[in-house]
């Protein structure tokens, strides 16, 4: 016999074996997950006097979770843009940001992505260093240059944050 037709045989043989092996049931299987109920979003008005007729919610809430609507650098008490560029616009953002956040309990520490536009890319580095003064966390960020933004600002940035303990 040829090494073939031995291996062949073994071949046939194991099949035959494997065939008639006794069949194990199939397990239940229990998922651990548990889905919840998405919450109904909560449209929230503003904290600011002059925006209480705007056509958009300065936040949104769903769960633990705040969608914030867009700031640029904004005194909101005159309602202009601050003189001084990239710089004070950045971080009269920032402030504007702070301030919705604290509005609803939440810190700049709880933001957890934002969403930067810029008017020109060129600013990015200007723009940059005073952005990281305000969050250390380092939250997951999508940095991009628009044609023009409202009120021809320099700046516009919106963030999502999450409530601890909710």
């Amino acid at each position: 016999m040829k090494l073939v037709d031995i291996t062949f045989y073994i071949f046939i043989l194991c099949m035959l074996i494997s065939c008639n092996a006794p069949k194990e049931e199939p397990q239940e299987i229990v998922s651990t997950v548990t889905l919840q109920q998405p919450k109904a979003p909560v449209f929230h008005e503003s904290h600011e006097p002059k925006k209480q007729n705007v056509p958009f919610s300065d936040a949104v809430q769903v769960g633990n979770t705040f969608y914030l609507s867009g700031q640029i650098g904004m005194d909101h008490a005159t309602r202009e843009l601050v003189p001084g560029g990239i710089v004070a616009e950045t971080e009269q953002t920032l402030k504007n940001i702070k301030a919705v956040l604290k509005h609803h309990s939440l810190e700049m520490q709880d933001v957890v992505k934002a969403t930067v536009i810029l008017d020109a890319i060129a600013d990015f580095s200007a723009f940059n260093e005073v952005y990281v003064q305000y969050f250390p966390q380092k939250p997951a960020r999508t940095t991009f240059a628009a044609e023009a933004l409202a009120m021809g600002a320099k700046i516009e940035i919106e963030v999502v944050a999450v409530a601890k303990g909710q």
